[in-house]
């Protein structure tokens, strides 16, 4: 499993659990991923999104919505891969 995936649903899980800086950490670093990642291009940006959604969600539940939206996305990819 992706780890960057992996630390968006233990905030969708609980957003307590995750600190911004953490959101903000785990969303820089799922992006340069992308550059990095070419043969995984779009679940790694897939990732990258999901993590940005999180970094930027406060109580929004369209931001909320936005992250569950590319954690399916980021697994519907893999599993198309696998």
């Amino acid at each position: 499993m992706n780890k960057y995936i992996e630390v968006v649903k233990k905030w969708l899980a609980d957003p307590q659990s995750v600190t911004q800086d953490e959101l903000e950490a785990n969303a820089r670093a799922a992006y340069d991923a992308v550059a990095a990642d070419n043969a995984a291009y779009y679940a790694a940006e897939a990732a990258a999104y999901a993590a940005w959604s999180a970094n930027a969600a406060t109580n929004a539940a369209v931001s909320i919505d936005r992250a569950k939206y590319w954690v399916k996305r980021y697994e519907e990819l893999v599993n198309e891969k696998s």
